[in-house]
């Protein structure tokens, strides 16, 4: 029995939905969070159904308390925590930038990127005790380059990726490996809010890749769970792309 513990943020749909049922799989020890209790109650639920010894935690990632505690429950529960997974993310509001407001910029970065920052500071506080354990951010492939008429989507996913390789550099030497999994575009709720459901832009994006299709929520997950583990043991300070052949 795998006695490791993951933890995943943004865990009630999408990919992080996905990454919670690729690690169970795996025999981890998962804890899930997210805002919705329902929701989070019905996944605990399917997760329970498979066997997998898991946890629900309700927290809002833009709040450091609930951060704070979020992490000290899954050491409770669970008497460590091996793999953080911060995927709790928002496509934001699309548009122009110069109609983009403040209110537009805090509700982005304030989730996108202050959330990653304080689930890294916590996740750290209690791997750092044990000198083991491994941090996967969620990226984008528009964190690699720019795309028009998102430009506080992209700037966030860029400022995870500067966040990844640089606290890597602080922790390697303590047994941590920090790396990020760079999606490319995903059939999930996010895309579609994002294109306003038009089928004709998702179509149009397929083109855009090399295999000639959307990627999905579980290819996404799979890669998460290999960078997460051992397998990737002297792998940190990376940002995967899988993204279907996108930045190729």
């Amino acid at each position: 029995m795998n006695t490791e513990v993951v933890l995943i943020t943004g865990a009630l749909s999408g990919i992080g939905r996905a990454t919670a049922f690729a690690f169970a799989r795996e025999n981890y020890r998962v804890v899930i969070s997210g805002r919705r209790e329902a929701d989070g109650a019905a996944l605990l639920a399917e997760l329970h159904a498979l066997g997998a010894e898991a946890a629900f935690v309700r927290a809002d990632v833009r709040l450091e308390s609930e951060v704070s505690h979020l992490v000290d429950e899954a050491v409770r529960l669970f008497g460590r925590l091996d793999i953080a997974v911060n995927n709790a993310g928002t496509e934001g509001k699309p548009g122009p930038a110069q109609d983009i407001t403040v209110g537009d910029y805090s509700q982005t970065f304030d989730t996108n990127v202050l959330g990653v920052f304080l689930s890294m500071k916590h996740e750290l506080r209690a791997m750092l005790s044990r000198k083991s354990g491994s941090i996967v951010n969620v990226t984008s492939a528009f964190g690699k380059v720019g795309a028009p008429y998102a430009s506080l989507y992209v700037a966030s996913k860029h400022a995870v990726e500067g966040l990844t390789k640089s606290v890597s550099r602080e922790v390697g030497g303590q047994g941590i490996r920090v790396n990020a999994v760079a999606p490319g575009p995903v059939e999930t709720g996010m895309l579609n809010r994002f294109i306003k459901h038009d089928e004709a832009t998702k179509s149009y994006m397929a083109t855009e890749l090399a295999l000639g299709r959307i990627g999905t929520s579980e290819e996404i997950a799979e890669a998460i769970v290999f960078v997460g583990s051992r397998k990737a043991a002297f792998v940190t300070g990376q940002s995967f792309s899988v993204d279907g052949g996108r930045l190729a």
